[in-house]
């Protein structure tokens, strides 16, 4: 696990041709805005947050965000408990986010 600058992780996340953006909030932060193409799972899910990570492909690299950074830092290090080899944390979190935002339909 790797915590990320925003800059980082958008330049590694554009480089990347084997990646997954995975959004770790609640729904009702999810409805609020998003980063385009974000897979969401809810880490406060808990045992269904496992779950759902354990269907995902391994061998992608995960670019995880959360708010703040805080929920996606214990993401990613679940992550790497399940054998996951790359997952990458933006620090500062949607709340830092300056790129392109989504909403949903």
């Amino acid at each position: 696990m790797a915590d990320l600058s925003q800059e980082d992780w958008i330049k590694q996340l554009e480089a990347d041709n084997n990646s997954v953006i995975l959004d770790v909030r609640t729904q009702d932060e999810v409805d609020a805005g998003f980063i385009p193409t974000a897979k969401h799972i809810d880490i406060y899910k808990g045992q269904g947050f496992i779950d759902e990570l354990e269907e995902l492909d391994k061998s992608k690299n995960y670019y995880v965000y959360c708010r703040s950074g805080a929920r996606s830092g214990q993401a990613c290090g679940i992550m790497d408990q399940l054998g996951f080899e790359n997952a990458y944390n933006l620090e500062g979190g949607f709340n830092d986010w300056d790129g392109e935002v989504a909403h949903p339909e």
